[in-house]
């Protein structure tokens, strides 16, 4: 996730970005003092010892950025290090898009405190868009800072704890100017890559089948807004009236609601997406989602045609270098994708 650089780089957004920064820096302290201290919780240092673990076998099996990220620990007392807003026209399935010197055009806006952002999202919806506000527990500054794992991290999940780590350096490792979602799905897919070589190296063939009911969940809660874009799409680009295309537009949305009940009694009652759907969903909900997931299925696809991570990494370096209606006709487009 990147929430952070994009963040110090744009007019009033400074103050408080460059404030958040500064809390993280000041918080943060090496993780080899911390496992050092005879006092530190056994929980925590168990946890920050896979830490250490994870960010050698990022480095050495997965062949990610051996810079400064991960060697040190800051806990920030809070369960979310930023908030991002998503906001997205009435009538639209784009997200829209905030530019910055240097890290170009990004599709969320991060903050460092959840009253900003919300008093950001108010001032959005005032002007009609459809807006999302959700609590990030890691971000990526591309290697420009020394970036940290955060407190909140340490009671994760191991795959989950680990499989950050690898997505946050693969963004150190590859990021396009102006390309959120061929961005994060390249992490996504190496963090997906990362968890599986990893649950293997220890022989760990539970988890690892466990890891990938997970994954193909995912892939099915991915598909299933996938097609409620799509219809949206076809909806927003008719010529029904307004006050009609409104009434649709929630009935489009109440659809969803009723398919994703159908996927979960074919998961057994699995309830792992239910708080997401428990909102009042809008377009930038599908906004958000489809930023992780629109290129990931192909750049999966290239990792399965490469033979082997460094060929993909290859292979995504290239697609990165051209332009980015070729790097997405090659690998982000899907039948019925909206234009």
């Amino acid at each position: 996730m990147l929430a952070c650089l994009p963040a110090l780089l744009s007019g009033c957004y400074v103050l408080q970005a460059a404030g958040g920064q500064a809390e993280v820096i000041s918080r943060s302290h090496p993780i080899a003092a911390a496992l050092s201290d005879p006092a530190i919780d056994p929980a925590t240092r168990a946890q920050l010892q896979r830490v250490v673990e994870a960010r050698e076998f990022a480095v050495r099996q997965l062949g990610l950025p051996d810079g400064r990220s991960y060697r040190d620990f800051a806990d920030l007392g809070r369960p979310y290090v930023v908030w991002n807003l998503v906001a997205a026209p009435e009538f639209s399935v784009r997200p829209r898009r905030w530019c910055f010197p240097f890290a170009g055009c990004i599709a969320y806006r991060g903050y460092f405190k959840e009253s900003d952002a919300r008093a950001a999202a108010t001032r959005y919806t005032r002007h009609g868009d459809d807006v999302m506000v959700g609590g990030v527990g890691a971000y990526s500054t591309l290697g420009h800072f020394a970036d940290p794992v955060f407190g909140s991290m340490l009671r994760w999940p191991e795959t989950r704890l680990v499989g950050t780590i690898f997505h946050e350096l693969a963004h150190e490792q590859l990021y396009v100017k102006d390309d959120s979602a061929f961005n994060e799905a390249y992490a996504s897919v190496i963090e997906e890559e990362g968890v599986r070589r990893w649950l293997s190296s220890q022989g760990r063939e539970p988890a690892l089948a466990g890891y990938a009911m997970q994954l193909e969940r995912e892939a099915a809660f991915a598909t299933l807004l996938r097609t409620t874009r799509r219809r949206l799409a076809r909806l927003y680009a008719s010529d029904t009236p307004i006050a009609e295309m409104r009434i649709e537009k929630q009935r489009e949305f109440g659809r969803l609601k009723h398919e994703y009940q159908r996927l979960r009694t074919a998961w057994a009652g699995y309830p792992g997406f239910d708080a997401w759907f428990a909102q009042t969903l809008n377009n930038a909900h599908l906004a958000a989602v489809a930023t992780y997931q629109d290129c990931a299925p192909g750049l999966r696809r290239e990792l399965a045609r490469a033979g082997s991570l460094p060929a993909f990494q290859a292979r995504a370096a290239a697609l990165a270098k051209r332009p980015r209606t070729e790097r997405h006709a090659a690998v982000c487009r899907y039948p019925g994708a909206p234009p």
